[in-house]
């Protein structure tokens, strides 16, 4: 590894960041696709590259152009940067900047998590974010960090939750004009979760948004007695953006405690919803809850990826949305209207929606002290990884799981700061809480699906692993897929938690070439050019892999 401290390679970096990142750069991304400026490439989040260099009919002729390691065994789910040469990622929650074009380091900045810190799933972070000379972090203890984009050194640093209670932030910050915009996890700790903006030059909070809303908030009355006090309502992943409703729209996970709603009668709003709020004040404009009461984990937390469809004949400005709870949802984003949703993997707990979009649920399906049997499981038809949208094809790509069942069991459990506040159970089976259950007929798999946005209709699907590695995982691991990357030559890219990258025609799926690497693909890969030269990265284990036309 080289030297964090090496001037030469600070006045190299220097020279190559040639200009500074305004939101005028951000918000056109698409008119400098050899950068990646965003976590979701784009503002509205569909991971789709104008970059055409590697196409369906050369993309068997990838090979690995250069690897970096990261020091670090926790999940690695950064979804890298890429500005005028630089690559910027993360290990655990220190931030590397490196040469795009041969992994050589310039600079780390490191940051240590106190071992008071409390989080459910690892020490990780999916991203950063950059707005003018500023890299901007979140961090699993809870602090927002400006660093000098050139020399790492920090230009501020807050602490906007107490960590030792379970508040913890996973996600990449979103940078919208001059703030930046990060959400709290920690649900299953019994957390208030809120979604917060801060000056990008100071770091001053400019507002906040409660996801679990206080008295006198709207929604507050769908919580019963003093439950929203620890009503969870975790923000695990990046928001996306309108510039012509200003409007920024976030997914709202679960409540707390996740699997006993008995504690906290009413719909729980704004959990298990998607949240739209007018991006200079934070005010809620509109929010659709796909799980009202929800009992199941199914947190609402997938990207809420932008497109402009065709809708029943005429241009609609939606929003498209591939839920935990295994259905495919497709709304008004200028108002939230319910216009679609549909199914995309096996389920046992909605019969319909209401005129408005409100689920009907089947019979018997609330968690039990017995145990009730769930399709799908608790890590979901889908979970956080990214899903994209390819205007040329006019489809929507997710990572579907076809993972069979989960008995839910419900307990008693009393809050305790710092604990676990899920409320589990254990049956006269002895089965606990979310206990996968795998029948004889079940098929399990995790496959690349593209749906037909305008019906949620299947298209084709690629299977990427299937058998004993899923019916093996535990707990988190079984939800391992990446997210999806497509291009303006009609090349998808994907992963899965055996390691598998491959390139297909997003066209039709035809697989167009594989490379086994041997690590868990837990994030959405990228590509970018320097130089003319197109490149894809991805990381599988830990250490991210970079790709290029040989």
């Amino acid at each position: 590894m080289m030297n964090a401290r090496v001037p030469a390679l600070l006045v190299c970096m220097s020279g190559l960041l040639a200009a500074q990142v305004s939101f005028d750069r951000i918000l056109n991304a698409d008119k400098e696709p050899q950068n990646w400026l965003t976590y979701g490439g784009t503002l509205q989040s569909q991971r789709y590259s104008l970059l055409n260099q590697i196409t369906t009919a050369n993309a068997k002729e990838m090979e690995l152009k250069w690897v970096f390691p990261v020091r670090s065994l926790d999940a690695f789910e950064t979804t890298p940067l890429v500005v005028d040469g630089v690559l910027y990622t993360m290990q655990a929650n220190d931030v590397v900047a490196l040469d795009a074009t041969n992994g050589r380091m310039f600079w780390i900045y490191r940051h240590a998590i106190p071992s008071e810190a409390k989080h459910c799933c690892g020490n990780i972070s999916r991203g950063l974010a950059i707005l003018g000379d500023s890299v901007f972090l979140a961090t699993e203890d809870d602090h927002v960090i400006a660093l000098d984009a050139k020399t790492r050194h920090p230009i501020w640093d807050d602490t906007i939750a107490k960590a030792s209670a379970g508040y913890s932030i996973t996600l990449a910050p979103l940078a919208i004009k001059d703030k930046v915009i990060v959400g709290t996890a920690g649900g299953e700790y019994g957390i208030r979760g809120f979604i917060a903006a801060y000056d990008a030059h100071t770091g001053k909070e400019a507002w906040r948004f409660n996801t679990i809303p206080g008295p006198g908030e709207p929604g507050h009355e769908t919580w019963g007695g003093d439950s929203w006090v620890h009503g969870g309502g975790s923000v695990w992943n990046t928001g996306t953006y309108d510039p012509e409703t200003n409007l920024t729209v976030w997914g709202v996970g679960n409540a707390g405690p996740d699997y006993n709603g008995d504690v906290r009668p009413g719909d729980n709003l704004y959990t298990s919803s998607i949240v739209a709020l007018d991006a200079d004040t934070g005010k809620l404009k509109w929010h659709y809850q796909a799980n009202p009461h929800n009992e199941f984990d199914w947190d609402g937390v997938q990207v809420p990826l932008m497109a402009n469809i065709t809708w029943q004949g005429q241009p609609r400005k939606a929003i498209l949305w591939a839920n935990r709870n295994g259905f495919f949802y497709a709304l008004d984003r200028t108002t939230g209207q319910f216009l679609l949703g549909k199914a995309f993997v096996k389920q046992n707990w909605n019969v319909g929606f209401d005129e408005k979009g409100r689920p009907m649920m089947a019979p018997n399906t609330k968690s039990s002290t017995e145990g009730t049997l769930i399709f799908p499981d608790n890590q979901g038809g889908t979970n956080w990884f990214s899903p994209s949208y390819n205007p040329r094809t006019g489809l929507y790509y997710v990572e579907a799981r076809e993972n069979g069942s989960s008995l839910f069991v419900k307990g008693e459990q009393e809050y305790e700061e710092g604990e676990n506040y899920a409320a589990r159970g254990v049956n006269s089976a002895g089965r606990r809480r979310v206990a996968p259950v795998v029948g004889a007929d079940e098929e399990k798999f995790t496959a690349v699906r593209a749906l037909i946005p305008q019906s949620g209709e299947l298209k084709w699907e690629y299977k990427l692993n299937a058998g004993n590695s899923l019916n093996q995982c535990l707990g988190l691991s079984c939800a391992g897929a990446s997210g999806i990357l497509t291009t303006a030559s009609d090349v998808l890219f994907a992963g899965g938690r055996e390691g598998n990258f491959v390139a297909l025609d997003a066209r039709n799926g035809t697989l167009l070439w594989k490379v086994l690497l041997g690590g868990q693909i837990n994030m959405g890969p990228i590509t970018y050019s320097v130089d003319g030269k197109q490149y894809v990265a991805v990381n599988s284990g830990n250490a991210l892999f970079v790709f290029g036309l040989r």
